[in-house]
This record gives structure tokens, C-alpha cells and sequence, in this order.
């Protein structure tokens, strides 16, 4: 499998997409840069979103779709992750951490309080799920 070379193709697609962003008001705008079913594997699609951290920026605690499976790429500065009850840790610039189908993202933020940070998110979900983050409180447990 090239995962080297999907990875590199959606960091150019992130990095050269124009699409809107949308904002939620925490610190993070979240960019919808790349969406394509995988056509051997019927009824999945890729999705690449890039999430950029104004300084001291967080993402809400949430959930994903119940099929992703998310690979999360930093691009630039540093993120802070947890993934269920797993320790936090911060990743930086050209480190990654995946999440299974059904984890928790408690924590998702940038670890500094004076320079932004990218992350770019990969997911491979089923075509049909529309909405790829939810966030906790919303979430039925």
C-alpha cells in the first residue's frame, strides 16, 4: 500500500485548497480539503480535512462518524492529543496518531499559547456519513 504517497498527495491538496472554512469559535477553523470515494472498496470514501489553531486554540470534545478511521498528521506547530482514556501527548510538526472507528477525542488543541498550529485529518468513513465530528455533548452515550 503507498500511504506515503496518499499522505503527501492530501498534504498538497490541504496545504493548495481553497475551500471554505468554517469556524466554531474555540480557536479552530476546520477546512474541508479533499473527498473521494474509494472505489474498491464500495461504499467508503477518503476525506481529508485540514484543522488550523489560532494560538491557545481547542477543538470541543467530540466523537467522529462511528466508521472513521482517522490518521492525524501535524503540519505545522504542536497538537495536543487524547484519544478514550489514553494518555495526552503532544505531537509535532511531522508526527501523526490515528484514532479507531468509535474513539473519544477528549482533547484536540494546540499546545502552544503564542504560535498557531495545522493538523491535517484523514478519514476513511463510510460514503453515507455526513457528519464527521460530533461533539460530546450532543453525542447519545
Amino acid at each position: 500500500m503507498q500511504i506515503p504517497s496518499i499522505i503527501a498527495a492530501c498534504a498538497a491538496l490541504a496545504i493548495a485548497a481553497a475551500m471554505p472554512a468554517s469556524a466554531d469559535g474555540a480557536g479552530q477553523t476546520v477546512t474541508p480539503t479533499f473527498q473521494q470515494p474509494i472505489t474498491n472498496i464500495p461504499g467508503k470514501s477518503l476525506v481529508a480535512v485540514v484543522v488550523d489553531y489560532a494560538p491557545g486554540g481547542a477543538s470541543p470534545s467530540h466523537v467522529h462518524a462511528k466508521s472513521a478511521f482517522i490518521f492525524g498528521y501535524v503540519l505545522s506547530g504542536e497538537i495536543e492529543s487524547q484519544v478514550n482514556d489514553g494518555p495526552r501527548r503532544v505531537y509535532r510538526t511531522g508526527e501523526s496518531f490515528y484514532e479507531t472507528p468509535g474513539s473519544r477525542h477528549p482533547v484536540s488543541r494546540n499546545a502552544s499559547k503564542t504560535k498557531p498550529a495545522k493538523l491535517l485529518a484523514v478519514f476513511v468513513v463510510d460514503t453515507d456519513d455526513k457528519q464527521l465530528t460530533i461533539p460530546i455533548e450532543k453525542h447519545d452515550h
